[in-house]
């Protein structure tokens, strides 16, 4: 039933615009976050109708609903922003989020098992499967409780598969929509699930009027999936694709304040004067492709002794789901490879690797700014926005090495260096090319690359989607 007062337009996501801690005086401190959804809800403006509903994922969290009476978070929190955030049971989340959605759809869509020994779909999956089940359940009846009559929502990612369907029963007045922010498995992969979950996966998305993706191999992957899966006649009311492009304005002002500008001063002295930079930034996803970028620069070093001294990796890799012993033993693998190779052939003046693990948003954009060459090399990625921001905050110009299993590949192939994410000595190869590029082409080519990557910046990215949803309504 529709709420008198609901809101007109609506997003769900697992995190939402704000979290909280409770510091020793039992007080709440907020810390508000960014990213292209903030950026969309503020392109509707301040007084638009809407709410965000997302999870509690800590204490302070659970505290915060538990004082705004499950309603509301106060908007002094929040921006101005009107959050809605839900206090799902803890062990339920977790099963949900650690164990179904990072640990089995997330490796899915990303291609990431290794088929003779994982996946294992036994009992304790099943039980698992329920706490994602109820946890979409969750968001869905919240969703219909906060919507009005008619209203927008926009649904986000793997954590939240079901919940189209759900809402769908629960109020079909409403006009949904799902965007995937990873890859789509392709059928024969897709297969490995279950054949009931990987029903019930399709048919939650299906619950749609607008399923939506970065690029249209990851939406023609979907559509092959429901085929496959449901039968030719199971199609998706629209597919859209939205890829999502970098937020120029905001970087270019952000890489300019002065705290980047101090960690400038310290990366300089870091890597030494007159040498070059290769540059990465990630998070320890299994996905990214660290290690094996790694060892393509060791090969450079193999390959093309000239480079020795010369060039320095800074190689950010920023922890991530450390809470699963596998993302754990993939970061231990990273520093234990960049202390290698800064063993076997770093010098008293010159170390080939520098390895930050501490994230630090202002010291990303000053290696954004000081890079000569940028290495995306994912295995498998939804879009990487790495790819598309470093070439927009690149101070001189970078030449951008990028695998082609990268979601922005589709925007930016024709003018990076492109490379198989799994071949060592192809992707040092593409590393000396980029180093060799002549400044005036690296420069030429760096700017084509910035104008593709900011096609489609957040705000419009979001507008477009709700634009999308009203042709649903009209059709």
């Amino acid at each position: 039933m529709a709420s008198p007062h609901g809101a007109q337009v609506l997003v769900a996501s697992n995190r939402g615009p704000v979290s909280y801690t409770v510091d020793e005086s039992g007080s709440l401190r907020s810390r508000r976050g960014g990213g292209g959804l903030v950026s969309g809800l503020s392109a509707i403006g301040s007084d638009a109708d809407s709410v965000w509903v997302c999870a509690a994922l800590g204490d302070g969290d659970r505290e915060a609903v538990r004082r705004a009476d499950g309603g509301l978070l106060p908007a002094g929190d929040t921006g101005g922003q009107r959050v809605r955030m839900l206090d799902i049971d803890a062990a339920v989340h977790a099963d949900a989020y650690n164990g179904i959605a990072n640990s089995v759809l997330w490796f899915v869509h990303h291609m990431l098992y290794q088929t003779p020994l994982e996946p294992v779909f036994d009992a304790e999956f099943r039980r698992q499967w329920a706490a994602y089940e109820a946890y979409n359940r969750a968001f869905a009846e919240a969703l219909a409780e906060e919507a009005a009559e008619g209203a927008a929502v926009l649904v986000q990612d793997y954590h939240l598969c079901l919940v189209p369907g759900m809402l769908r029963a629960l109020r079909p007045d409403l006009r949904i929509g799902h965007f995937s922010h990873t890859p789509w498995a392709p059928p024969e992969y897709f297969g490995l699930l279950p054949d009931d979950v990987a029903a019930e996966l399709l048919n939650g998305i299906l619950g749609a009027d607008h399923a939506a993706f970065l690029t249209r191999r990851w939406a023609d992957a979907f559509t092959e999936c429901c085929h496959a899966v449901l039968g030719p006649g199971a199609v998706p009311r629209e597919v859209g694709v939205h890829g999502l492009g970098a937020d120029a304005g905001f970087l270019r002002k952000r890489a300019h304040e002065p705290d980047v500008d101090e960690r400038m001063a310290a990366l300089r002295e870091e890597i030494g004067e007159g040498r070059r930079a290769i540059v990465r930034v990630d998070r320890t996803e299994l996905s990214k492709n660290i290690v094996r970028g790694l060892l393509a620069y060791r090969q450079l070093l193999d390959d093309h002794p000239e480079w020795r001294e010369k060039v320095v990796h800074l190689a950010f890799a920023y922890p991530s789901r450390q809470d699963l012993a596998v993302y754990r033993e993939y970061t231990a693998e990273v520093r234990r490879v960049a202390e290698e190779i800064n063993s076997t052939y770093g010098t008293p003046g010159w170390t080939p690797v520098v390895l930050h693990v501490k994230d630090d948003f202002a010291r990303s954009l000053a290696a954004y700014r000081l890079a000569d060459v940028a290495l995306v090399n994912p295995i498998r990625d939804g879009m990487n926005l790495v790819a598309k921001e470093v070439p927009v905050v690149s101070d001189e110009g970078c030449a951008l090495v990028l695998s082609r299993e990268a979601g922005a590949y589709e925007e930016l192939g024709t003018d990076a260096i492109v490379v198989n994410p799994y071949d060592i000595g192809g992707t040092a190869d593409a590393l000396h090319t980029a180093l060799s590029m002549p400044a005036g082409e690296r420069a030429e080519r760096s700017k084509r690359l910035g104008a593709a990557a900011t096609a489609l910046p957040p705000a419009q990215w979001f507008l477009d989607q709700l634009r999308a949803l009203g042709r649903a309504q009209s059709s």
